[in-house]
């Protein structure tokens, strides 16, 4: 697949363009969502084209009471197809034998696998998306600079990122116009720094 002619094609196209791009392109599209500041953004730009998509939430336990209230305003508000995962360990069980160890060591790779990597592994298997529609943005983090508005893992599944170009002012313009909620009371307890990745998208 030509993914650099895909992205200079899309290059000058509204993020809804390309959503439709994608859309007509696409078997079995999911999105999915942390509902971390701006997911309210893609989320409503997505279903606005395809109101049935299949919405992926991987929940790790440990967001904020801010997080779940906001996340349900979300699912009802734009009626999302909404499926939810979570780890196989209760948080209190964790609590007990791992906690949340300090970064950088063998037993956070442990808690991120559990909490993020198997879970998402797990929707992702059973979903068995050919496009996966993402909010990840330029200027996140080095490896996300990268990546551009359409990237290709090496399961084949395209990765799309329709607000890939947008800055955080165009973002809350989006909000704005749309009348989106935002949430900023948000905590991944695997990343601990904003620049770190979690590993899914990498």
């Amino acid at each position: 697949m030509d993914i650099k002619g895909i992205n200079a094609s899309l290059l000058d196209k509204s993020p809804v363009e390309i959503v439709q791009w994608a859309i007509r392109h696409a078997s079995k599209p999911v999105i999915t969502t942390n509902f971390r500041p701006y997911e309210s953004a893609i989320l409503h730009l997505t279903t606005q084209v395809s109101p049935t998509l299949e919405v992926v939430w991987c929940d790790t336990g440990y967001n904020t009471s801010a997080t779940y209230r906001h996340a349900k305003e979300l699912i009802d508000t734009l009626h999302l197809n909404i499926h939810i995962y979570v780890p196989q360990q209760s948080v209190g069980f964790r609590n007990v034998v791992l906690g949340i160890p300090e970064v950088d060591t063998p037993e956070h790779k442990t808690f991120s696998d559990q909490v993020k990597l198997e879970p998402f592994q797990r929707a992702m298997k059973i979903h068995s998306p050919d496009v996966w529609f993402t909010n990840l943005r330029k200027g996140q983090t080095a490896f996300r600079d990268g990546i551009d508005i359409v990237s290709q893992g090496k399961d084949g599944v395209l990765k799309v990122s329709p607000f890939y170009n947008y800055s955080d002012e165009e973002l809350d313009e989006y909000l704005a116009e749309h009348h989106l909620p935002n949430e900023n009371n948000y905590y991944d307890p695997t990343k601990v720094l904003e620049n770190r990745e979690c590993g899914i998208h990498q």
